[in-house]
């Protein structure tokens, strides 16, 4: 006669089938580090916490020319402008009118011989000049098109438009230089797991093809879309389903993103410390491991020279570090 199994044995075969059926799939779909990956090596490190000219107080983004390294030093409230090689320059954002001060700036992006800042609390995109004259901010407070709620990235297409990680309206927008709005991603004040849908967005990248990327930060992953704005494909965690974990290719909080001269991205895991190289369809090419400090976490924004040279901001530690290709 057949024997039935109890109920608790039932129970207990479908919990074990679930725990080897999500292994593999954690398994499959963790991202091994290719073996001709290519290396870094710390080269440089500048800056300590303060108020002073090359001291920083949670230094949050970057940005790169071919001879100037800019930095937006969060809670003193400017950005601050070096060389390759460290030295201060000068910084702004700090005087001036009511208009050019900023309140607490996040990611930068470079375009146009302009520097755009993401200004959170002040809920707009300051635009200056390359040596810091100020020239317009874009965007007031609120959820209507062409408003923001805490933006935190920026970057500029072709053409000078904007487009916008606006990050408490879980939502990219897209304006023209006048800031007059386009169009946008994903759904105003509500958050997603699903392809074309954010979870506090935190900075964006357009490609030289001008597709965009996109740093969705608490869903942690990547989410591309291609030159007409249609949804691409997405990478990071389990399907790229707001599943973090600490996995070659998985994250933990993106924070800020990059596409370099080679095409690749980069991109800052900030709550692992980390930041990751992937080719344009996600492939993992290499992770940096960017040492900590204390409870204080490390990699929160990264920039690529023209050789693919990194500077990446330590926010722990109040400190930038420059990492030279190998």
């Amino acid at each position: 006669m057949r024997k039935v199994l109890s109920i608790h044995t039932r129970k207990t075969i479908l919990i074990l089938n679930i725990v080897v059926l999500s292994t593999i799939l954690l398994s499959a779909c963790a991202s091994p580090l290719p073996d001709n990956a290519i290396t870094y090596q710390l080269k440089q490190t500048w800056g300590t916490k303060g108020k002073a000219q090359g001291e920083f107080n949670e230094p949050t983004g970057i940005a790169l020319t071919p001879t100037e390294v800019f930095v937006s030093d969060a809670r003193n409230r400017r950005v601050q402008v070096f060389d390759y090689n460290g030295r201060f320059l000068r910084e702004f954002g700090n005087t001036g009118s009511k208009s050019a001060q900023l309140g607490r700036p996040m990611n930068l992006a470079i375009g146009d011989d302009k520097v755009f800042v993401a200004d959170y609390f002040n809920d707009q995109i300051k635009i200056y000049t390359l040596e810091g004259n100020f020239i317009q901010a874009i965007g007031s407070a609120g959820d209507q098109p062409g408003q923001f709620n805490a933006p935190v990235g920026v970057d500029i297409t072709d053409q000078g438009e904007l487009i916008v990680a606006d990050f408490y309206n879980q939502r990219i927008q897209q304006l023209k230089p006048d800031g007059s709005f386009i169009r946008q991603w994903g759904t105003t004040g509500k958050t997603g797991i699903w392809s074309g849908e954010f979870n506090y967005p935190t900075d964006v990248a357009i490609s030289k093809a001008q597709r965009l990327y996109v740093a969705d930060g608490y869903n942690d992953r990547v989410q591309v879309f291609d030159n007409s704005g249609k949804y691409s494909h997405k990478w990071g965690g389990l399907f790229g389903m707001n599943i973090s974990g600490k996995k070659p290719g998985w994250f933990t909080t993106v924070t800020s993103i990059k596409v370099g001269a080679d095409n690749n991205i980069y991109v800052a895991d900030f709550y692992n410390d980390r930041v990751q190289i992937f080719t344009p369809k996600g492939k993992l090419l290499n992770v940096i491991k960017v040492e900590s400090s204390g409870v204080q976490h490390s990699a929160i924004a990264v920039a690529v020279t023209a050789d693919s040279h990194l500077f990446i901001v330590n926010h722990g530690k109040h400190e930038i570090q420059f990492w030279e290709k190998q």
